[in-house]
């Protein structure tokens, strides 16, 4: 193998690798709703390249966005980032070893 096929497969192997990372295709809207305490928040749902659905909530009028149903939970400040790192957790799985069903329909 020449000098410009072994540069051409390495950089080959490093976009398939990159592409191998689970990325948000859509984030659709749910409704909203308030916490007992009567604390506003909105609900969505993310859907992943790797078929994956994760509930997504914004809080402080969209100024916080935190993965799963609650704001315990992971949160980030802008929309896409909050998408992006719930597809790139792995699924909740329960004391039992199945897969929560939070993570797929």
């Amino acid at each position: 193998m020449n000098k410009t096929q072994t540069m051409g497969a390495i950089a080959l192997l490093l976009l398939s690798a990159s592409t191998q990372a689970a990325r948000p295709t859509s984030i659709v809207f749910e409704t909203l709703a308030k916490t007992e305490d009567g604390v506003p928040y909105a609900q969505f749902t993310v859907r992943c390249n790797d078929g994956k659905t994760v509930p997504l909530t914004a809080w402080d009028n969209r100024r916080r966005w935190c993965i799963g149903e609650t704001a315990n939970g992971s949160c980030q400040n802008k929309q896409i980032s909050a998408a992006k790192a719930a597809c790139d957790e792995p699924p909740v799985t329960t004391t039992a070893g199945a897969v929560a069903s939070v993570y797929s329909r």
